[in-house]
C-alpha cells in the first residue's frame, strides 16, 4: 500500500489556478499515482528508478509512502479560506452515523466527476491518506489516527506527502455540502471505493458510519505514511503497514492500485516528462504512469512489474521490491497470473484500510449502500 507516491492525485498543468491558499499546498504536488513519491529524481537503466537523493516523498508524504493517484483534470476552486484551521463551521462538525440515502445520492455525484475529469487516482489517494495514518498501538481516537476526516484540515493537508490533495477537497466540497448528512470520513472513503469500481475494479465491501474529528488540534503528526524511495523499501513497507496491523498479502494487493495513474518529475520527482501512454491526456498530458492504461484497474501493475520491458512503464524502489522480496513475492506472483484472486485480496485489503481507526457511531451502520 504504497499509499501513493506523490502523484497522487496532483493537479494537471491545464488546471485553474487555485486560490492563494490552495496554491501553497500544491506547488511541491508529487506525481500522480497511488504510492508516496519522493521529491527527488533519479532514473537507473531501464525504466527502474533508484532512490533520489531528497527522503522528501508523497505517498502520502514527502517524508512517507504517498497514494498517488493522479489528479483531476480540473476541480472547482473554494474559497481561500475554505480549509482554514479558523473556519469551525461546517468543517469542525462531529458528525455520528452518515445518512444512508445520501450516501447513496452523494455516491451518485461522485460518479458523474470521475466520468467528467478522470480523477479516480486523486480520489483513491484521499481515503488511503486519510486513513493511512493509523496507529494500531495508540488506542485512543482519535489520537490514533486513521479514517476520521481530519485531512480536511489545512495544518495535515500541508503534510509533504498530501501535496495536491487540496485538489481533491476542492471535488468533494460541493458533495459535503450538498449531502450534510454524511461526514467527511465517509465521503473520502467513499470517493476512494467508488473510484476504484468506476476504473473497472472490484466492488469494496465497505460500511459507513465513521465519526470526523472536530479541530484540527486532533490531527495526526506529520510523518506517518509511506515513502517510495526507502533505503531498504522492503523494510520500510512493513514498518509502516505493520504500524497499521496490515500483514505481507495486504501490502502487496494495496500496491497494485499503482495500476492507476501517473508521477510527474516536476512534482515528485520520479518518473519521466512524458512517455507514449500519457502524452495525449486523458486531462493535461505528461508524466509516466505504471501501466499502460492508467486509469484501468486490473492487475497489469502485477504483470509489467514482473516483465520490466517497457521502459515508458514507471517501476519505483518500492515497486521492484514486491518481486524482489520472498515473502512479497510468492502474492505479486500469484496477481499477475490470477486477477481474480487480485481482485478478491485488493478489496478486502481496501475495505481493511477504510475502517482503519475509524470511530463508528453507530458501531455497525450503513452497509453495502451498492445494493
Amino acid at each position: 500500500m504504497t499509499l501513493c507516491p506523490s502523484s497522487h492525485l496532483l493537479p494537471l498543468s491545464n488546471s485553474p489556478s487555485p486560490p492563494p491558499m490552495a496554491a501553497s499546498l500544491t506547488t511541491s504536488s508529487a506525481a500522480s499515482r497511488l504510492l508516496l513519491l519522493p521529491s527527488a529524481s533519479a532514473r537507473a537503466p531501464l525504466h527502474r528508478l533508484s532512490a533520489p537523493h531528497s527522503t522528501n516523498t508523497s505517498l502520502a508524504a514527502s517524508s512517507s509512502y504517498a497514494f498517488s493517484p493522479l489528479k483531476c483534470r480540473r476541480y472547482s476552486p473554494l474559497p481561500p479560506r475554505a480549509f482554514s484551521n479558523q473556519r469551525a463551521s461546517s468543517m469542525s462538525t462531529v458528525a455520528a452515523a452518515s445518512d444512508p440515502a445520501q450516501l447513496k445520492s452523494a455516491r451518485e455525484d461522485i460518479k458523474e466527476i470521475l466520468n467528467s475529469k478522470f480523477c479516480h487516482p486523486i480520489l483513491v489517494r484521499l481515503g488511503w491518506h486519510d486513513a493511512g495514518t493509523y496507529n494500531k498501538s495508540i488506542e485512543e481516537w482519535p489520537r490514533r489516527g486513521g479514517a476520521n476526516g481530519s485531512l480536511r484540515f489545512e495544518i495535515e493537508l500541508k503534510h509533504a506527502a498530501n501535496a495536491g490533495l487540496v485538489n481533491a477537497l476542492s471535488l468533494l466540497q460541493p458533495i459535503k455540502e450538498k449531502y450534510s448528512g454524511v461526514t467527511y470520513a465517509d465521503l473520502f472513503q467513499l470517493a476512494s471505493a467508488t473510484a476504484i469500481e468506476e476504473a473497472g475494479g472490484p466492488k469494496i465491501p465497505m460500511k459507513y458510519g465513521r465519526v470526523d474529528v472536530s479541530s484540527a488540534e486532533e490531527c495526526p503528526e506529520e510523518g506517518r505514511l509511506p515513502a517510495a524511495g526507502p533505503p531498504s523499501p522492503a523494510d520500510h513497507l512493513r514498518e509502516v503497514f505493520y504500524r497499521m496491523g496490515l500483514n505481507d498479502k495486504e501490502i502487496v494487493a494495496l500496491s497494485g492500485a499503482h495500476t492507476l495513474g501517473r508521477s510527474r518529475p516536476d512534482r515528485s520527482g520520479w518518473g519521466k516528462p512524458e512517455t507514449k501512454y500519457t502524452k495525449n491526456g486523458p486531462g493535461a498530458p505528461g508524466g509516466q504512469s505504471w501501466t499502460a492504461e492508467w486509469l484501468k484497474f486490473d492487475n497489469s501493475y502485477f504483470k509489467d512489474i514482473k516483465a520490466q520491458i517497457d521502459e515508458d512503464l514507471l517501476v519505483l524502489p518500492t515497486d521492484a521490491a514486491i518481486f524482489e522480496d520472498p515473502a512479497f513475492k510468492v502474492y505479486a506472483e500469484k496477481y499477475a497470473e490470477d486477477q481474480d484472486a487480485f481482485f478478491k485480496d485488493y478489496a478486502e485489503a481496501h475495505a481493511k484500510l477504510s475502517n482503519l481507526g475509524a470511530k463508528f457511531d453507530p458501531p455497525e451502520v450503513c452497509k453495502a449502500i451498492n445494493s
